[in-house]
């Protein structure tokens, strides 16, 4: 399956202050990044769509907007960065399909294999019980 990269006019990207200590710094510079990507708006397909609209993500919104808060790194350029990388691993991740598993059944082998081991086990366990004086 192709990587989907979403073009930069699909999001937008807000610098914020980032959490948490820092010292002086933290104060004055804008290092967070806030990204919002509106998933309607997009040009992705309408089954991606609307396999991301139904997920259980709590970063999603009820109007449909995905919500990312970058501050991991020190640098503002860095959490860009993050969070686009993040963006492209959601919407990837929901693109991914699991192929269908069709059960099969146990070979004969590994049901001798799993039949000898229970037969071994029971003979280890005849062995802890008391021996009986004939």
């Amino acid at each position: 399956m192709p990587l989907i990269i979403i073009p930069e006019t699909e999001y937008e990207l807000t610098a914020i202050r980032a959490q948490g200590a820092g010292g002086q710094n933290v104060n004055k510079v804008s290092s967070a990044i806030h990204l919002r990507f509106d998933i309607q708006a997009s040009s992705l397909s309408d089954w991606l769509k609307a396999r991301l609209l139904n997920s259980k993500d709590n970063r999603i919104t009820d109007e449909g907007v995905l919500v990312l808060k970058a501050q991991q790194y020190r640098t503002q350029e860095a959490n860009k960065k993050d969070a686009i990388a993040r963006l492209h691993e959601i919407v990837n991740a929901a693109n991914f399909v699991k192929p269908t598993r069709y059960a099969t059944k146990p070979s004969y082998g590994s049901k001798q294999r799993r039949l000898a081991g229970k037969t071994i086990r029971k003979q280890v366990k005849q062995l802890r019980g008391k021996i009986s004086s004939e």
